[in-house]
């Protein structure tokens, strides 16, 4: 788990919590940190919410890690670091599963079959 994170590194995170000092970002499941206001932008920032979004997939710069507290500084100023402004949401999987696929599947093969047959046929 030691030097996952590089100094200078461009990686992916999720907004967690967003303060008045600062955007917590969770990078996986033993890896955080924060973008301290200071390193959101080079311009006054009046509100963090501005920026990014709770939930919100973005990417952050690495400017200093501590391997032993799964703790990194991290950076949006002079990235892009919009991935999208889309919150991520949970994907259910329906009582069904795939049983409403596998029950068309034989019958979208017979008319692909079909179809590419009749095109061959009129060749």
């Amino acid at each position: 788990m030691k030097n996952k994170y590089k100094v200078g590194n461009i990686v992916t995170g999720c907004v967690t919590g967003i303060e008045k000092y600062g955007i917590f970002v969770s990078l996986d499941d033993y890896y955080s940190g924060l973008i301290h206001i200071s390193e959101i932008s080079d311009l006054f920032v009046k509100n963090i919410n501005d920026y990014v979004n709770l939930g919100e997939t973005i990417k952050v710069k690495v400017l200093e890690v501590d391997d032993n507290e799964c703790h990194v500084k991290l950076s949006i100023k002079d990235i892009n670091y919009r991935i999208s402004n889309k919150k991520r949401k949970k994907i259910v999987e329906t009582e069904h599963g795939f049983d409403t696929l596998k029950a068309s599947l034989e019958k979208w093969i017979d008319d692909k079959q079909t179809e590419l047959l009749s095109k061959t046929v009129k060749k």
